[in-house]
């Protein structure tokens, strides 16, 4: 293997799938930086049937010294939306054009091909055609969509009328600012216009970041929801309950927690680790409810580093301080005053030293994603889950990544707990306590 580098630029992506057996980039040392430009996610590769995860996220990177049961700390220095203009909505998918999945496996309703290559024909939802026979082999269209333009300062967008959609569909890559070796078709070329002149505040965040699954697995399916859509699939990507469990990293999280600022823990489940990234989005509320919000490219600066033997099921979340639930935030010195007293009145001869920690849990559903998270917070404190389920009542919360099924699990984890779970220096690090 080749020296490790101190920084990595990655500009480079997959066809869609997460396969551990496919050569990494790097690797960058432990300590390292990396710096990307991802491209958009969700609504481009879900109409350009030859990426086969419904995303299109960057190539794996491989992160020296890090193996399986170990961990990476992913902090994220700074994210920037580079797309003058997207569009988005919600979906449905067409019939006749997909086996079992339509983020998956596209088949062409005119000559039957799998995965064709297509070729863009005008504008509006007909215009991505099957290369080989012509056929309009989009397997999504919108229901209701919208066009938005961003504000050179990057802190809003504007939903655009019909004729200024129709101008940025003409020219979809400029607008998007798709990078280079991006193959997806520009979603605007679709040119929805459901929407007209709707502010919306911009908070850019990762809607992909992770670690490699350690079995080939459609991107945008690395988690409990989306995941579960494999289960007994009739396509090549098939898994059973049991395989989805042991192999997926749920880096598919839509957290818009997950911005600048804010520190990933993730676990290692393939030599090197495989951090990938993408699907940014310009702007988020919780559970990302119309199932896709405004992708688009963008610069990302990540730092990383190697926690041995930390042997984490899913990822946890170290929110930016103003991100945190109200419960959750670190005490003041003076609410740490008033505790004080209320211990000193009933004979508490020492008070609990905490930090905050966000726990990512996944399922089919919100409430199996809880008992997921739950059940992560447990184990990796060899605790009982009423134990966290205490903790996240009064000193914490449960917040929604995406509906239908990624939630965290919000609360002030003890000290004690924390620096058995080789988990305190970073935490610590982050909130700079």
């Amino acid at each position: 293997m080749q020296k490790a580098t101190d920084t990595l630029l990655v500009n480079t992506f997959i066809d869609g799938v997460l396969d551990p057996a496919k050569e990494m980039l790097g690797p960058v040392r432990d300590g390292g930086h990396i710096l990307a430009n991802t491209a958009p996610g969700c609504w481009g590769p879900m109409i350009t049937p030859c990426i086969r995860g419904g995303h299109e996220v960057t190539k794996p990177v491989y992160v020296e010294g890090a193996e399986p049961g170990d961990a990476i700390v992913v902090k994220i220095h700074s994210i920037r939306v580079t797309s003058l203009a997207t569009s988005s909505g919600n979906d449905a998918p067409v019939e006749g054009r997909f086996l079992g999945d339509p983020f998956v496996a596209v088949k062409c309703p005119g000559c039957g091909t799998m995965y064709p290559d297509t070729v863009i024909k005008g504008i509006g939802q007909e215009a991505i055609r099957c290369a080989n026979c012509d056929a309009d082999v989009t397997p999504f269209v919108f229901t209701n969509g919208y066009t938005v333009g961003f504000s050179p300062n990057g802190d809003v967008g504007v939903t655009v009328s019909k004729e200024a959609a129709e101008t940025i569909a003409q020219d979809g890559r400029h607008y998007m600012q798709t990078p280079d070796a991006s193959v997806q078709n520009p979603i605007v070329t679709f040119a929805p216009h459901d929407l007209v002149g709707v502010v919306a505040r911009m908070r850019p965040f990762l809607g992909q970041l992770g670690t490699t699954p350690s079995k080939p697995m459609p991107d945008s399916h690395n988690a409990g929801d989306f995941g579960s859509f494999l289960v007994g699939a009739p396509h090549d990507y098939r898994v059973t309950e049991d395989e989805l469990k042991e192999h997926r990293t749920d880096g598919h999280m839509d957290i818009s927690r997950v911005r600048a600022g804010a520190t990933l823990i993730c676990p290692v489940k393939v030599p090197g680790g495989g951090i990938y990234l993408g699907d940014m989005h310009a702007m988020q509320g919780d559970g990302e409810i119309a199932g896709h919000t405004a992708d688009v490219s963008g610069i990302v600066h990540l730092q990383v580093h190697v926690i041995k033997n930390a042997n984490l099921d899913g990822p946890i979340l170290l929110p930016n301080e103003e991100d945190l639930p109200y419960t959750a935030k670190p005490f003041s010195a003076a609410e740490r005053k008033s505790a004080e007293a209320i211990a000193k009145q009933w004979n508490i001869e020492k008070l609990e030293e905490s930090l905050p920690i966000s726990v990512v849990g996944t399922g089919s559903n919100l409430n199996l994603a809880t008992d997921n998270g739950l059940n992560r917070a447990a184990e990796l404190f060899e605790v009982t889950v009423p134990e966290i389920m205490n903790r996240t009542t009064i000193t914490g919360s449960i917040e929604i990544g995406r509906h239908p099924g990624v939630v965290t699990i919000t609360f002030l984890a003890p000290v004690e707990y924390l620096k058995k779970a080789g988990l305190y220096d970073v935490v610590t690090a982050h909130y700079r306590v």
